[in-house]
This record gives structure tokens, C-alpha cells and sequence, in this order.
């Protein structure tokens, strides 16, 4: 407190003490915090957590481009060959039992496609030796 007498800052040494145990307490409570966020960075550093998202992100545009490749350039050369032209929708019955040809075929060229694709990419331009 400032004395108006002296002119000069008085402490008082019990509130000064209360405020270094008071900053203490909070000093180990931030440090706590951040412990907890510096493992979390770590974390994520380690098992390289945003190169997989980005690969996951990745992953999934590169399936919509093949699926749009086999779906709508492939499949129509395809089409003019199997009987009826829509052999994506194709099925074979067993009594009761339909079992549905045509789709599992097009999520098969579709996988090869894919499989190929990553093969190329990663085999050929990413590993030559």
C-alpha cells in the first residue's frame, strides 16, 4: 500500500505471502495444463497423426476419382458386352435366393483399379531404385 506520509510503498508481509502461495498454487496448475498439452503434441508428433489425416483425405478423393472413372469411362465400354447392358445390376436367382452379381463385379474392377493405381503411384514413381 502506498503510505501518504512517507511517500513510499509499504508491503504488507502476510498479504505478500498469501499472493506467493497464491501464485505458486496457479504456477502449478498452468504447469500441469501444459504438461498435458505438451503430451498431446507429442502425441500427435510420434504416431505422425496429421499425415494420416491428410493420407485419409487424400485416400478418400482418390476413390471418388476411381469409382467416377469406373462408373462413368470404364463401365460403359464394358456395358455393350454383357448381356442386356446392365450388368451392374445383374443378379442370379436360387429359389429364394438372390445373390447380386453385377455389383460385386463392379466393386472388384473397381478395387483392381484402385490397387493399381496405388501400386503405380507408390511402386514406380515414389520407390525407384
Amino acid at each position: 500500500m502506498w503510505n501518504k506520509d512517507t511517500g513510499k510503498m509499504e508491503i504488507n508481509k502476510n498479504k505478500l505471502k498469501n499472493l506467493q502461495k497464491k501464485a505458486k498454487k496457479y504456477e502449478a496448475i498452468i504447469r500441469k495444463r501444459t504438461g498435458i498439452l505438451q503430451e498431446f503434441k507429442e502425441f500427435i508428433e510420434e504416431y505422425k497423426v496429421l499425415g494420416l489425416a491428410v493420407a485419409f483425405i487424400l485416400g478418400v478423393a482418390a476413390n471418388n476419382l476411381v469409382k467416377s472413372l469406373v462408373d462413368n469411362i470404364i463401365m460403359p465400354l464394358i456395358t455393350p458386352f454383357m448381356a442386356y447392358g446392365e450388368w451392374q445390376t445383374a443378379t442370379f436367382s436360387i429359389g429364394p435366393v438372390i445373390i447380386g452379381w453385377g455389383s460385386f463385379i463392379s466393386a472388384l474392377l473397381n478395387f483392381i483399379i484402385i490397387a493399381l493405381a496405388i501400386f503405380i503411384i507408390v511402386r514406380k514413381l515414389f520407390n525407384k531404385k
